[in-house]
């Protein structure tokens, strides 16, 4: 009873301080995911304030809070939508992932971290935040704009990708020779041609069987079949969260409108635990060694995510303007960099604490590159194309270049 107690007292205490700490991000126009890896920082092993009883419960959380994230990222796209994406901007996402893996890969292998830790750090270097993306683009009312939709195509084929690196890491850090990693990935390509093909030809119907006019109903039944095919793609090593994203892709329509509406308060209480629970594993004394390096590593991605995204908007015909905003866009790395993260520490704890300062660099000038990258170009470009002294002004009614 007392360890009940106790428990109840810290979960209580650790969510208001969620709650708080969110708000204030709100108001400075920040993400809340630093303040959040921050507090589990605090409330961890080595910080000012370690929980005792509840650590196991957050832990639950933080699977649960992965499964959720993806889900209702699966729940924003179409198998229609996502077959479009990949035959357009193939080209684009192997850029994106030349030029932002290798820094990754390249970092774990000077320090000698091995074969397995460069695959882990790539993908933390790789993938941008698709939930922080998002929500800086509806704060700085892009979601019209020209770029935006090459923007979204790149998050697109990143997260796709997971379906195929996710089972690829899950082999290699489980120590899966060549022919058991070849078997994991076949049946994850499998797994993933099976749900997208139905999705593609039986969506519809699905989403019927699914699909009920009662919230609670809808609820129970999204949440339990998303919680079964992460377990079953858990055991065919899939990786649960792919499994959710997949379920999220299958259900369309009105169906899919209605269960992201009813699930998105959920998944933020949960995704935010998820954030804590990664913070409470690092101990806050492990950061600062690091923080030079994850300062030099967060400095080479953005520049490799801002060409990303140029490359992505110059191929789609978009104005030098546009192309900047794309790539300022990109730059914010979250929560697919901490999943990978978590699930390497076992096998490499130093990868752990640099992603965490990573991941807290990015996060933080990720909303910051969005806003400011294009008009530091744009400053850039009317500096170098200044006139002679004595040259006369453009006329006013002169067009303007980008």
């Amino acid at each position: 009873m007392h360890d009940m107690t106790v428990m109840l007292m810290e979960l209580g205490a650790v969510i208001l301080g969620l709650g708080v700490v969110g708000r204030f991000a709100g108001r400075i126009g920040m993400s809340p995911i630093p303040l959040y890896l921050a507090g589990g920082l605090a409330f961890g092993n080595g910080g000012v304030f370690p929980l005792s009883t509840s650590e196991e419960f957050f832990e639950v959380g933080a699977e649960i809070g992965v499964i959720l994230l993806l889900l209702l990222l699966g729940l924003e796209y179409t198998a229609t939508e996502l077959f479009g994406s990949l035959r357009a901007q193939y080209p684009t996402g192997a850029v994106d992932f030349l030029l932002n893996a290798t820094p990754g890969a390249l970092v774990a292998l000077l320090l000698g971290w091995g074969p397995a830790a460069a695959l882990a750090l790539a993908g933390v270097t790789w993938i941008s935040s698709s939930g922080v993306v998002a929500k800086v683009l509806t704060d700085l009312g892009r979601l019209g704009n020209r770029e935006t939709p090459v923007v979204l195509g790149v998050l697109v084929l990143e997260d796709l990708s997971m379906a195929v690196y996710l089972p690829l890491l899950t082999a290699v850090l489980g120590g899966a020779g060549l022919a058991g990693g070849s078997v994991t990935l076949l049946v994850a390509l499998g797994t993933v041609g099976l749900v997208l093909y139905v999705a593609l030809r039986h969506g519809r119907l699905v989403s019927r069987a699914v699909g009920t006019d009662n919230p609670e109903m809808l609820l129970l039944v999204v949440l339990g079949l998303t919680l079964l095919v992460a377990g079953v793609a858990e055991r065919l090593q899939v990786s649960a969260a792919v499994g959710a994203f997949l379920v999220g892709i299958a259900l369309s329509g009105e169906t899919a409108e209605n269960a992201r509406n009813l699930m998105t308060p959920l998944r933020d209480l949960f995704a935010a635990l998820f954030f804590v629970f990664f913070g409470l594993s690092t101990v806050p004394a492990e950061i600062p060694p690091v923080l030079p390096l994850a300062a030099l590593l967060a400095a080479v991605t953005t520049a490799t995510k801002i060409a990303t995204g140029w490359y992505a908007a110059r191929r789609a015909g978009i104005a030098s303007k546009g192309r900047w905003r794309a790539g300022g866009a990109l730059v914010a790395r979250g929560e697919f960099s901490i999943v990978i993260a978590g699930l390497a520490a076992g096998t490499e704890p130093r990868i752990g604490p640099l992603a965490t300062a990573y991941v807290l660099l990015l996060v933080v000038l990720g909303p910051l590159a969005a806003r400011w990258v294009e008009p530091a170009a744009s400053a850039v470009r009317r500096r170098r194309g200044r006139t002679p002294p004595g040259t006369p002004p453009p006329r006013a009614d002169a067009p303007s270049a980008g």
